[in-house]
């Protein structure tokens, strides 16, 4: 009968090498927490600091160029994720939608510059320019405001605030044939039936930039040939008596290629659209909404080619509106760096590292990590050592003592080294050492002498006696 040969045992590992591996562990596992929780801190913060915000946009008509600029934008801000969200409220007509903004009933809203403006508007962008168109019939050509006060005016505009415009805009007092003699023109009104009518000497037109471009009836009139488009020679003069009026050059042929209108370069005057917001909206939000505006050009354009030319606001001090100080910064300083951009995250992210730090790196210390073994703590086993040398009676004895005894010293150097033993109490442990390697020295002598001469031994001092 076979003898069955026993299945040798894995060894297990030393206590001290689990003890090691269970301490890197943790401090692997620390470690990928407090990075792990750092980004979630930024991420947090991030959005804390980025917390949606509604701002109320007050609009005339509501099917108005304003309105219809405002749903844009909302559409935009919606589709880039932007923070800031739109609430569009319509007032009925321009006027009202200003008095609400005046009262901060709004934050944003649109406004021409020959309105008045109120106080606290700063602008955040140019949506569009007015252009002044001054035409008379037939070959008539007028030459100066003086000569154009002397007719008959018709004007060709939408709202009726731009026939109250053309009278402060020539100067025509308040009296009681001033509204017979700058009128407004009836709706659908064309070139042809306000000239026919041989009533009006001159009409002015007052259109968006973008749109006299597409409107393809001056082609129609200039081919006819039944108007003059005039220049205005006073423009600078008129640009520097009212700030709200800018000088304008209709370049040729920009009303008509074929034949050619105007036939060369030719001086106007025109208005500004604004986007405007309330002075108190922070430079955060002001700058946010003025880069989603200008990088984001070609979805705000309408369809009619209103805003289809955004432009940065005016950021010079004496400007007719002065430019939000939020938008006046990203308009002057738009290729911000890295550190510029990310600054703020950078600083909460390293404040939340050594915050978050610092709490793992307590518990790691005082509640989780195996903590090292004193150095002094060793030397009881080694008192023990000393102890049990009395017993020993044989020189195997004090061998197999003596193997324990430098088993426990390199036992002890390797903690030092890998850290599962503390330097505390290292002098005592030192002493220990030393006392019970003597004394084993001591007790082997003695052994011999008393293998020679059994009458003459002297026992000596255990460490128990000791």
């Amino acid at each position: 009968m076979s003898a069955e040969v026993p299945t040798p045992q894995p060894e297990k590992p030393p206590a001290r090498s689990r003890v090691v591996r269970s301490n890197r562990r943790q401090v692997l596992l620390f470690a990928a927490l407090t990075v792990i929780l750092t980004v979630a801190t930024v991420w947090g913060g991030r959005i804390w600091l980025r917390n949606s915000e509604t701002l109320i946009f007050a609009v005339g008509d509501g099917n108005g160029v304003e309105a219809r600029f405002a749903a844009r934008l909302a559409a935009v801000l919606n589709n880039t994720n932007s923070r800031l969200r739109l609430k569009i409220v319509p007032s009925g007509d321009s006027t009202k939608a200003l008095a609400e903004f005046d009262r901060r009933q709004a934050d944003l809203a649109v406004l021409r510059t020959d309105t008045k403006v109120p106080p606290r508007a700063r602008a955040l962008a140019i949506l569009e320019h007015d252009v002044l168109l001054l035409i008379s019939p037939g070959s008539k050509k007028i030459k100066s405001l003086a000569d154009l006060k002397k007719r008959k005016i018709a004007v060709l505009a939408d709202g009726d605030n731009s026939a109250a415009f053309v009278r402060n805009l020539l100067e025509i007092s308040d009296s009681s044939d001033a509204a017979s003699r700058v009128q407004m023109a009836p709706p659908d009104s064309t070139l042809d039936k306000l000239f026919a009518s041989g009533g009006y000497g001159a009409v002015i037109a007052i259109a968006h930039a973008s749109t006299i471009v597409k409107d393809k009836r001056f082609e129609q009139y200039a081919k006819r040939g039944g108007f003059t488009l005039n220049a205005i020679d006073e423009s600078k003069a008129l640009a520097r008596r009212n700030p709200g009026i800018s000088e304008e050059t209709l370049a040729t042929g920009v009303l008509s290629s074929s034949p050619a209108l105007p036939d060369d370069d030719l001086d106007t005057i025109g208005l500004q659209w604004l986007l405007v917001t309330q002075s108190r909206m922070s430079s955060t939000t002001a700058g946010d909404l003025a880069r989603t505006i200008y990088e984001n050009k070609a979805e705000l354009a309408l369809e009619d080619g209103f805003a289809s030319r955004i432009e940065p606001a005016d950021t010079d001090k004496d400007a007719f509106v002065v430019a939000h100080p939020g938008a006046a910064e990203y308009i002057n300083d738009e290729t911000k760096s890295f550190m510029d951009r990310y600054s703020d995250l950078l600083y909460l992210g390293a404040a939340a590292l050594s915050v978050i730090g610092s709490i793992f790196a307590g518990i790691y210390t005082k509640v989780t990590r195996i903590a090292p073994e004193k150095a002094s703590e060793l030397a009881t086993a080694i008192l023990d050592i000393g102890e049990r040398m009395e017993h020993a009676t044989s020189q195997d004895a004090l061998d197999a003592l003596q193997d324990e005894l430098e088993a426990i010293l390199r036992g002890a150097v390797i903690g030092l080294r890998d850290g599962t033993i503390s330097s505390d109490g290292l002098d005592t442990f030192k002493l220990g050492y030393e006392f019970v390697r003597d004394e084993i020295a001591m007790r082997r002598e003695s052994l011999k002498r008393r293998a020679g001469h059994d009458d003459n031994v002297v026992i000596v001092k255990t460490a128990q006696s000791a």
